[in-house]
């Protein structure tokens, strides 16, 4: 009786260990399925990056930022942060009432006022403005005087047609 016991023990815990390992080596399995697929899905998102680094670098390109040569026209100036100074002063012109004095048309809804400004170098200015309503670009020219003040010129712009 005894052996017969210890028989039943033996196969019972050979049913168990036979369990535990074929179950084991599923979930080992779905593991190294769920890191191959993480894996993939992290070499695609390290591509994303890439792509999205490039086109950053190449939106920057016309930046002055990022133009050294350009920078160099005001060093004497001793300012730090140029293209903001630039910009600050060109939202300046906001402040008026009225139309901003650079854009050539007269609000429809409201005064046309400047939105987004990109500094592309040491000379130009691309520029949103809007109404709220309509909206449309400037092309502006701007030279930065030996006392800080900074004079702009018009020299293209364009208002988009509402499609509405």
């Amino acid at each position: 009786m005894q052996k017969n016991i210890f028989l039943y023990l033996f196969v019972f815990s050979a049913l168990i260990a036979l369990y535990l390992a074929v179950s084991s080596s599923k979930s080992v399995d779905k593991a190294n399925q769920r890191v191959a697929e993480l894996r993939e899905e992290v070499s695609a998102y390290e591509d994303s990056l890439q792509t999205a680094k490039m086109q950053v670098s190449d939106m920057q390109y016309f930046s002055l930022e990022n133009n050294d040569y350009a920078l160099s026209n005001y060093d004497h100036l001793g300012l730090e942060d140029l293209p903001g100074y630039v910009a600050d002063q060109l939202l300046d012109t906001n402040v008026q009432q009225g139309n901003n004095p650079l854009v050539p048309y007269e609000g429809m809804e409201n005064d046309f006022k400047i939105n987004k400004i990109k500094v592309v170098n040491h000379k130009w200015i691309l520029a949103d403005f809007s109404d709220g309503k309509y909206w449309g670009e400037l092309f502006i020219g701007y030279e930065i005087r030996e006392d800080g003040s900074v004079d702009f010129t018009r020299i293209d712009h364009l208002l988009y047609t509402n499609t509405d």
